[in-house]
């Protein structure tokens, strides 16, 4: 019964910070661990950071610092605060649960996602 709506998308510049905000409905939100997903041009959707319920962190190598995911359990919002970004960034972002065994999580909770794009 989750519903995950992601904003805060838009163009910038290389260096620039965006801070994306994924809004979801359903009490099963405080239960789950989430992620944020991305998908590129050309690529396939690939994990950028996951947090447990309890706010662990994990990053894929491609961040380098540069992201940090959190989450505010009570009002069923997770972030992701991105700096320093690069054209490479540039992909259509999106949430959906953090399951670390699996290489995309295999449920339907996938949004319309948000798109950043980083200009040169």
């Amino acid at each position: 019964q989750v519903q995950l709506v992601e904003s805060g998308g838009g163009l910038v510049q290389a260096g620039g910070s965006l801070r994306l905000t994924c809004a979801a409905s359903g009490s099963i939100f405080s239960t789950k661990a989430m992620g944020w997903y991305r998908q590129a041009p050309g690529k396939q959707r690939e994990l950028v950071a996951g947090i447990s319920v309890g706010g662990r962190t994990n990053y894929a190598a491609f961040v380098k610092g540069r992201f940090t995911v959190s989450r505010d359990n009570a009002k069923n919002t997770v972030y992701l605060q991105m700096n320093s970004l690069n054209p490479e960034d540039t992909a259509v972002y999106y949430c959906n649960l953090y399951m670390p065994s699996y290489a995309t999580p295999p449920v339907n909770y996938w949004g319309k996602g948000t798109l950043v794009t980083v200009s040169s």
